[in-house]
């Protein structure tokens, strides 16, 4: 049975910090147990049309890696994704990460002091479990009636069915919380879907401003000071 000092479930923005972090402090002897077979959490799962980030991208990154070529203040989920990759490679995560590997159940064992895991690809041992797999990882359906026996398309946003053309077709989207707000502007979704909520929400007004190009284009570190309106607390680049 493989043992590991440290195991990280997911490999997001969380489970990517928390290895990086602890490569900066010296330490080797940890996984990230990715049951997908690539990195990225929500931004791989998630390729709706129109997906973005709803919080502005200079706050929306590691302080330790900082980005100043966001194309938007809002960046889209494809230049989300490739910053995560970026820096997974350029920090030495990707060693640590085991794809394809689920985890299926963990336990505390009193008597070794340490957790014993069961997952798609076998058991382990490690002595600090740390979950960092988003609490949405998984599309929830609702239970609504008639949903059975609907014989239109269906699929979650989380799920984009990318083959099934939407032109002219009339669309419900049940729900307004980020991915309709981030998805309808984009051009490939009708222009008048219907939406389905249960409660008033306010309306995407966010400005889309665009990065300046070339010299006038300001460092990550300026917007994030201007941003939060205070000093620069990065910790060292490790």
């Amino acid at each position: 049975m493989t043992h590991h000092k440290i195991a990280i479930v997911g490999s997001g923005f969380s489970g990517i910090g928390m290895a990086i972090r602890l490569l900066k402090e010296g330490e080797r002897d940890f996984v990230l147990l990715e049951r997908a077979d690539a990195i990225g959490g929500t931004w791989r799962d998630n390729t709706y049309p129109g997906c973005r980030c709803d919080v502005p991208s200079h706050l929306y990154s590691y302080s330790f890696a900082p980005n100043p070529s966001w194309s938007a203040t809002f960046s889209p989920q494809p230049e989300i994704l490739d910053y995560l990759r970026d820096v997974a490679a350029r920090f030495g995560v990707l060693p640590h990460v085991r794809f394809g590997t689920e985890l299926d159940s963990a336990r505390w064992d009193d008597a070794e002091s340490r957790w014993q895991a069961e997952t798609s690809s076998g058991s382990l041992t490690a002595d600090v479990l740390i979950a960092a797999q988003g609490p949405l990882s998984d599309p929830i359906i609702p239970d609504l009636p008639g949903l059975d026996t609907f014989e239109g398309t269906t699929f979650h946003s989380a799920r984009w069915d990318h083959d099934h053309d939407l032109s002219g077709k009339r669309v419900a989207v049940i729900g307004t919380g980020a991915h309709p707000a981030t998805g309808r502007p984009d051009a490939r979704l009708p222009a008048h879907p219907a939406v389905g909520r249960a409660a008033p929400q306010p309306r995407d007004e966010r400005p889309r401003a665009q990065a300046l190009p070339g010299a006038a284009r300001r460092s990550a570190g300026d917007a994030r000071r201007d941003l939060l309106g205070a000093r620069d607390l990065r910790p060292p680049v490790p």
